[in-house]
């Protein structure tokens, strides 16, 4: 594990100044929690979060194994036995302080099993994984459907993360309870995203029985998870607005155009038609998402749009919507979008090499200001920049497959060590090479994104970064 790294040069001077930056002040999000080396959001956060950290983990992962397990065991060894995992993680005075005041979103059970393949495939961990997942779904679905009606629920803004959100109207940030909340506009909410919370889990539960070879099981779960996805089409999808939408206390669908959507895609619920629809109709629309600076939080021509530049999901886009949105876009087949993130992410960061949580979406402009002051080195903006470049500029280690891209414009390589190999690949004027310990196993235009097995074997072949 000790010759984990990444290894990246280009031509172009913004890019490599932005990626030494966000390289070098990734190590400042380093710290020890107890015994466990970890990878904290950054940024003025001072703890691991369910929503950000994993992901993180697993994304820096391809630098150092040892913080992408941490950043997920430090949840799987805190679960609660009633199946409840921790929202966040605070240490202090050299106390771990599990929290379960919130659920801040899920963006775990896809990380948690890169993991596995990331740091060789050890079956105690995926034995644990599965277990992890199974109470963590049965308390779901014990907990969180709290009027029956097969639709699970959000208790509290930071149940999804959506800090400060206006869309919640007066509900609590935190809620502890397993009980229901009484009494507010909005909440219990239903869901979206947990709802897709438990598609995730019984996805990735298919995945590893898959692994393990036992057909039963797979077919069992996934059949659970495409019940999930036919509740969330029954009940959150508007045909006529092509897109998903929450419900009131009272079961009304809030009409508030949002960007969980991209969100589901992050957890793959949706079905490929409606992810279709919703990208063709909403995502690359100038007058909702894809604005500017695209990926605002809500739509900017929606009525509860706010453009509040200090830590609030009412509008301005988010690092960690960049950051999500690699999943979400790659799992459906929008290749070509990617780079076009990782481009207006790279010029509204610019010279300054400032790694911020949000920026506005007319301008470009970051918002500096965070919970502590003037902010920097945010880990999901800095990560997001790692990863764009390597599906612009490198070569990509994912569950068993080498993910080769390269976009048109300038010169280079990218070398990452993992394992004991190093996958290498250069580019030239016009194209590109890719190389597995020292020995070519191919070559292509520029402008193409190839995956491979480990081998080198082409698999798949998109040409149109």
């Amino acid at each position: 594990m000790d010759d984990t790294k990444v290894v990246f040069k280009t031509s172009d001077r913004l890019v490599q100044k932005l990626y030494d930056a966000a390289d070098t002040k990734c190590r400042q999000n380093i710290r020890f929690f107890g015994e466990r080396k970890v990878l904290i959001e950054g940024g003025g956060y001072h703890k691991v979060w369910i929503e950000t950290q994993p992901m993180g983990g697993a994304m820096y992962g391809k630098r150092d194994i040892e913080i992408a397990l941490n950043n997920c065991k430090i949840f799987m060894d805190n679960q609660r036995s009633d199946g409840r995992l921790p929202g966040s993680i605070e240490y202090r005075n050299d106390i771990l302080i599990p929290q379960y005041d919130k659920f801040q979103g899920f963006c775990f059970p896809g990380p948690a099993l890169e993991v596995y393949y990331l740091t060789g495939k050890d079956q105690s961990y995926l034995d644990q994984l599965y277990e992890v997942l199974l109470k963590y779904d049965e308390y779901l679905w014990k907990y969180r459907d709290s009027d029956n009606d097969g639709c699970l629920e959000s208790f509290c803004k930071f149940d999804t993360g959506e800090d400060n959100a206006i869309r919640y109207g007066d509900a609590p940030n935190y809620w502890e309870e397993d009980e229901a909340p009484t009494g507010y506009e909005v909440v219990p909410m239903a869901s979206v995203d947990f709802m897709s919370y438990s598609y995730s889990a019984r996805e990735t539960m298919a995945e590893i029985a898959r692994i393990k070879g036992n057909s039963d099981l797979y077919e069992r779960h996934n059949k659970e998870a495409l019940e999930v996805r036919r509740r969330l089409i029954d009940n959150f999808w508007d045909k006529e607005r092509e897109a998903f939408f929450d419900r009131d206390k009272n079961h009304k669908m809030m009409s508030i155009l949002t960007h969980n959507n991209l969100r589901m895609m992050y957890w793959h619920s949706m079905d490929r038609e409606k992810a279709d629809r919703f990208v063709k109709r909403h995502l690359l629309n100038e007058k909702e998402f894809w604005t500017m600076m695209p990926l605002p939080s809500v739509a900017v021509n929606d009525s509860m749009y706010r453009n509040y530049d200090v830590n609030n999901w009412s509008g301005q886009p988010q690092a960690l919507t960049y950051q999500r949105a690699i999943e979400a876009l790659e799992y459906y087949g929008y290749y070509g979008f990617i780079p076009a993130l990782g481009r207006k992410l790279f010029e509204a960061i610019g010279e300054d090499c400032i790694f911020v949580q949000q920026y506005d979406p007319f301008t470009m402009k970051p918002s500096l200001e965070g919970v502590e002051g003037k902010q920097d080195a945010y880990g999901p903006a800095m990560l997001s920049v790692l990863e764009y470049v390597s599906r612009m500029y490198g070569v990509c280690y994912k569950k068993d497959r080498l993910i080769w891209s390269c976009i048109k414009k300038e010169e280079g390589y990218y070398e990452q060590h993992l394992n004991g190999h190093i996958y290498r690949l250069e580019r030239d004027k016009d194209k590109a090479y890719g190389f597995i310990d020292g020995k070519e196993v191919l070559s292509f235009d520029k402008g193409v994104r190839i995956e491979t097995d480990m081998e080198g074997k082409e698999l798949y072949r998109y040409d149109a970064l």
